[in-house]
């Protein structure tokens, strides 16, 4: 299980611009739950991502896996079990090597570092066929550079590349913001399926308000720091994207938005 308990998050502390984004904010995401957050810019759904991977210090509280903190580990320490998409699909890769280059680094993720080569040719017919499964033709452009391919298609070898090690939790930052209706589409239901075949505790941050009603077993709203609405199981199934829409269009005119 992961848990944010009782998180503080200050920015700009002790300036004019000072913003008090989280306070004693708390969250639990069972074990194999697939989250879907939703939210308008600046109610904290990135900055709740950061505090998960460690990308950003927070000012009071825990950040706690099976009951045990994390907090004092550094992101590179947390990606050890976790695996992150941005929205970018130029971050997460390397444009300048080819998509077996940046396999094979992806495969030596927390491996022991050492002079040696750096492509296991041994491991190319599973590149091949782990490419294959994703249905896009990827398994015939090993030798392309990353910088040449699609932003679909580079988002979906982030995908690929970013569970390729044993993990436990998958960090999805709005990962298909920067894509086409119908790419977005088709990365969207590669996630779902990586999520449920490898059984991971996913937290995607989304502004598609159809993807959080449709994907997922629990969708969380946020709003200045705070959850406004938080639904799993079969009351999140019944929500549909235009309870999303409404709840998010009252918040907007309390706000005076």
């Amino acid at each position: 299980m992961l848990e944010l308990r009782d998180v503080t998050k200050i920015y700009n502390a002790g300036t004019v611009t000072e913003q008090r984004l989280f306070k004693n904010f708390s969250l639990k995401v069972e074990e194999g739950q697939f989250v879907a957050i939703v939210g308008g810019n600046g109610s904290g759904k990135t900055s709740l991502l950061n505090i998960i991977c460690g990308s950003i210090p927070i000012e009071g509280g825990d950040v706690l896996v099976d009951g045990k903190s994390i907090l004092k580990l550094k992101d590179y320490q947390r990606y050890a079990s976790m695996g992150r998409v941005y929205q970018n699909p130029s971050a997460g890769t390397c444009p300048n090597l080819t998509m077996l280059e940046n396999l094979s680094l992806a495969d030596n993720k927390g491996k022991p570092f050492h002079l040696g080569r750096g492509i296991d040719r041994r491991r190319v017919d599973g590149y091949r066929a782990q490419l294959q499964a994703l249905g896009l033709g990827l398994e015939e452009k090993l030798d392309v550079k990353m910088g040449a391919l699609s932003g679909g298609q580079r988002q979906a070898v982030s995908l690929l590349m970013a569970t390729m090690t044993p993990l436990r939790f998958l960090i999805l930052d709005e990962h298909t913001a920067a894509l086409d209706p119908k790419t977005a589409e088709v990365i969207m239901r590669l996630t779902d399926q990586v999520v449920r075949e490898k059984k991971l505790t996913a937290v995607m941050v989304t502004h598609n308000l159809r993807h959080a009603a449709e994907y997922g077993d629990r969708i969380l709203m946020m709003n200045q720091g705070e959850a406004v609405l938080d639904r799993a199981g079969a009351e999140k199934q019944a929500t549909s994207m235009e309870d999303i829409l409404e709840k998010f269009n009252q918040i907007s005119l309390e706000c005076g938005a």
